[in-house]
């Protein structure tokens, strides 16, 4: 996502026969697959618009970026072999808005690079280089500021934390029953689970034993505590109602005898 004014550099590499010369390169995002309409013939562009195309890499550069901008951008290449017209597909989406604090600092290109004009911390410490191909640490969390508007970073990134698993109901687990396990975290961007919530509709003595839930985003996975789930067999479970409700029934008749005897002694 980029911000009205700004600028973006998306950069794309292709490849091709030594036997081949490339004749024109063009970016577009109208027109039709076999007759795509270039950038720079567009009066919306008009001298906002560059393309740099050296060594079978080109980047075009957008200058003031405009929310009209916001659109799928697709390069092409012509070459003088008959049918020698390429496209990349699906392209790079571009984001632009109006709103002063961008969501997220993202580098549109076919090949992860570093964007000059952002500055990038990481656990709040500001980042002189920044590999965003790298290793991403779980423990870390990153955000990033357009230059000269360091007043305005984005939100923080982070590993997946605080993951925990929860069974319902927390009572005795009776064979038949229904019961849900939940996984939940703290992510941002939001993690995917191996499974966020599953529902068991009816519950076997077979489904007892441990469980837990795995959680991860692009910078790092997480795997919860285990969860031990004891199933009670029916049976049993009204074998100790019935106690229970027996001894109910013989201190009732105890507590009557005992009231029965004082009132013949009164």
């Amino acid at each position: 996502m980029r911000i009205v004014g700004s600028t973006v550099n998306i950069r794309c590499t292709y490849t091709y026969p030594s036997n081949v010369s490339v004749q024109e390169t063009f970016w577009f995002t109208k027109g039709t697959y076999t007759d795509p309409v270039d950038l720079k013939t567009q009066s919306e562009y008009s001298d906002r618009v560059q393309y740099q195309c050296k060594d079978k890499t080109c980047t075009l550069t957008i200058r003031d970026l405009r929310e009209t901008d916001s659109a799928q951008y697709q390069f092409r290449f012509i070459t003088n072999q008959p049918g020698g017209d390429f496209t990349g597909s699906p392209g790079v989406t571009l984001t632009v808005t109006g709103n002063t604090t961008p969501n997220l600092c993202l580098t549109f290109s076919c090949s992860r690079t570093n964007q000059p004009d952002y500055i990038w911390y990481m656990n709040g410490q500001r980042k002189t280089k920044f590999d965003l191909s790298g290793y991403f640490y779980s423990k870390d969390s990153y955000s990033c500021a357009p230059k000269g508007r360091e007043d305005f970073p984005s939100p923080l990134v982070y590993a997946p934390k605080l993951l925990s698993l929860s069974v319902s109901p927390s009572a005795e687990i009776v064979e038949g029953s229904s019961v849900t396990l939940t996984c939940s975290s703290d992510a941002n961007p939001a993690a995917k689970y191996t499974c966020k919530q599953f529902i068991f509709s009816s519950i076997q003595s077979s489904d007892s034993g441990e469980y837990y839930c795995t959680a991860e985003n692009d910078l790092g996975r997480r795997t919860s505590g285990s969860i031990f789930i004891h199933v009670t067999c029916e049976s049993n479970s009204f074998f100790r109602k019935q106690h229970t409700a027996n001894n109910t029934l013989y201190s009732q008749i105890f507590i009557f005898n005992v009231v029965k005897i004082r009132n013949q002694f009164s």
